[in-house]
C-alpha cells in the first residue's frame, strides 16, 4: 500500500499555494496605488484589494511595503494589467486577467496553456461580449435572508439571488454601487463571507467526461501561472464532473 505525501511534503505544497496567492495579492495592491493613489480611503480599488489581502491573512507591513513601492517611496518593479481572451473545449469561453513586467513571457505562457489543453486563444473582444462585469457579495447557506434583502435594496443593490441547492445567497451590484452596497451591508451587521468585483458569463455551458476535464486542467493551468491574476469562464459550475 502506497503512502500518502509527507507532512514536509504537504506543508511546502501548501506554502508555495499561500506564496502564489500573495504574490498575485501584491500586484493587485500595487497596481490599484499606482493608479489612483495610495490612499485607500480614496481608492476603492485599493481598498479591496487590501480587504482581501488581509482576509488572506496578509500582514499590514507587507501590504504598506507594496503601496509604498507603487507609489514610489520604495523602489519596486512596475507592473501593467493584460486581458487575454479564447475558448476551452467544448466551446467554453475563458477570459484571462494579467499583472505582468513581460508581455512576452506571459503570453507565451498563457498560449501555450490552452494549446496544452486543447483550446485556443482568441482575439480581443472575442469572447468578453459574452460576459457582464459586476459585484457580488456572497452569504453562506443559512444566512438571513429576509434581512439581506432588505438591507440589499436599502443599499441600493440590483438584485438577490438566492440559490436552491444550498440556500446560498448572493448580493449583485454594479460595479460602481459595490463598495457603497458593501459598507451598507457591514454597517447593517451582515458581512459578506466572500465580495468582489468579477465577471459572470450570460449564459452558462455545461460539460462532462473527457471535455470536462480538459476544462478543469485549462482552468487550473491558467490560475497557476504567476502573471495571471483571475479566470473567468462560462463553464456551467457544477458541470464539469
Amino acid at each position: 500500500m502506497g503512502r500518502g505525501p509527507s507532512i514536509e511534503a504537504r506543508k511546502n505544497a501548501s506554502d508555495a499555494k499561500r506564496g502564489k496567492v500573495f504574490t498575485k495579492l501584491i500586484r493587485e495592491i500595487g497596481v490599484a496605488a499606482r493608479g489612483g493613489g495610495g490612499d485607500p480611503a480614496n481608492n476603492p480599488r485599493l481598498r479591496a484589494a487590501m480587504d482581501k489581502a488581509l482576509a488572506s491573512n496578509m500582514s499590514k507591513d507587507v501590504i504598506e511595503r507594496a503601496i509604498k513601492k507603487a507609489t514610489g517611496e520604495l523602489e519596486g518593479v512596475e507592473y501593467e494589467e493584460v486581458r487575454y481572451e479564447g475558448y476551452a473545449p467544448g466551446g467554453v469561453a475563458v477570459i484571462v486577467d494579467c499583472l505582468t513586467d513581460n508581455r512576452v513571457r506571459t503570453v507565451a505562457d498563457v498560449r501555450h496553456a490552452f494549446s496544452k489543453c486543447g483550446g485556443n486563444m482568441g482575439t480581443e473582444g472575442s469572447v468578453a461580449f459574452m460576459f457582464k462585469r459586476l459585484g457580488v457579495l456572497s452569504y453562506e447557506g443559512g444566512a438571513d435572508e429576509e434581512r439581506i434583502t432588505e438591507a440589499a435594496i436599502e443599499g441600493g443593490a440590483d438584485d438577490v439571488v438566492v440559490y436552491s441547492e444550498d440556500g446560498a445567497i448572493d448580493v449583485v451590484t454594479a460595479p460602481e454601487s459595490f463598495e457603497a452596497v458593501k459598507q451598507a451591508m457591514e454597517a447593517a451587521g451582515l458581512a459578506p463571507g466572500y465580495a468582489e468585483v468579477t465577471f459572470r458569463a450570460d449564459n452558462d455551458i455545461a460539460v462532462s467526461g473527457e471535455t470536462a476535464q480538459q476544462v478543469r486542467k485549462l482552468l487550473g493551468m491558467l490560475e497557476d501561472l504567476d502573471d495571471v491574476q483571475n479566470v473567468y469562464s462560462n463553464a456551467e459550475p457544477g458541470g464539469e464532473d
